[in-house]
């Protein structure tokens, strides 16, 4: 057994096991990995995808990779073959997770490191992680069925008479980015993902769900964008994508907090859930933050239900 460089292998390498990680995917979140897969298999041929393969019998049964954002560091992925994961004292996964944290806690001007690992069951790869001080957060991943005639997508806005929704133009990067930088300031969320703490880090939030696969495929038409009729300020907004044909994901909502407890929240759910049921997706997904309460509540009060718990990690040197 030997754990490599990443970069020393080719795409040809590695497609067998992205095949094998997309099945997971699918089995464990209905969702269409391959988008991600060939991007990495790109970036691979490019020689610059920083991480670890770990290698046996000359076959690639594991990897793990990361990128760097400015002073942070951000675990992107770790898998191993079925049939080789969690075997031994300290397991492939662990091993794995170890070089890398290791290379990012040295990587010169790193004081940040973030990770969030879906595939895995809360508290399952935490111990490399607790180790090397890193903070754990679990996390909720829900669902919910998105049946003709369950009514998901009813909500009447009576309350909301002075709020404007339309569907998401590119327009709407600056007031979107505004909304989640206020929603969000001294907010858990704001903890696990320090983009949220900022204009700038909002922004490139939004485009890297908007423009990349990592999140599925941007839906525009189940994507809204709130707004006061008066004086046109944003108060809120939905983020929806595609991760399969049927199957919908929010990857973004939040509310000014102004407007929180009228009832904004739930009436932008329940239009992107509308926009999606009328165009045959069959479920929609979510993640939140086992702590957030109010929001963990209101998904449950729609129907969703909490399919899986993971963990998102944070490490502040």
């Amino acid at each position: 057994m030997e754990i490599l460089d990443l970069r020393h292998f080719r795409s040809s390498d590695l497609r067998s096991l992205l095949e094998e990680e997309s099945r997971a995917w699918s089995r464990l979140l209905s969702w269409d990995y391959s988008g991600s897969a060939e991007m990495i298999l790109r970036y691979m041929d490019a020689r610059i995808l920083p991480g670890y393969a770990w290698v046996e019998n000359n076959l690639v049964q594991g990897y793990s990779f990361f990128v760097y954002e400015g002073s942070k560091g951000v675990i992107g992925d770790l898998f191993v073959h079925p049939t080789h994961s969690g075997q031994g004292q300290y397991s492939i996964e662990e091993r794995l997770l170890g070089h890398v944290i290791e290379t990012l806690q040295q990587s010169p001007g790193i004081n940040r490191i973030e990770a969030q690992l879906l595939l895995h069951e809360t508290a399952s790869m935490e111990r490399p992680f607790i180790e090397e001080g890193f903070r754990r957060h679990p996390r909720l991943f829900m669902v919910l069925p998105l049946n003709p005639g369950s009514g998901n997508g009813n909500h009447s806005n009576q309350h909301l008479a002075d709020v404007e929704f339309r569907k998401w133009s590119d327009e709407d990067f600056q007031g979107a980015a505004s909304v989640i930088t206020t929603a969000y300031r001294d907010h858990i969320d704001s903890e696990i993902n320090d983009q949220y703490r900022t204009s700038a880090g909002s922004l490139r939030f939004l485009n890297n769900i908007i423009r990349f696969p990592g999140c599925g495929l941007f839906d525009p038409e189940a994507s809204i964008m709130a707004r006061s009729r008066s004086t046109r300020a944003p108060l809120g907004v939905i983020l929806c994508s595609r991760v399969r044909s049927d199957v919908g994901h929010v990857t973004q909502v939040c509310v000014a907090p102004e407007y929180r407890g009228r009832g904004l929240g739930k009436a932008l759910m329940c239009m992107a859930c509308s926009e999606l049921q009328k165009r045959g997706c069959r479920a929609l997904s979510l993640t939140v933050t086992e702590a957030n309460a109010p929001a963990v509540n209101l998904y449950k009060h729609m129907g969703f239900a909490i399919h899986r718990i993971f963990d998102a990690f944070v490490w502040e040197g």
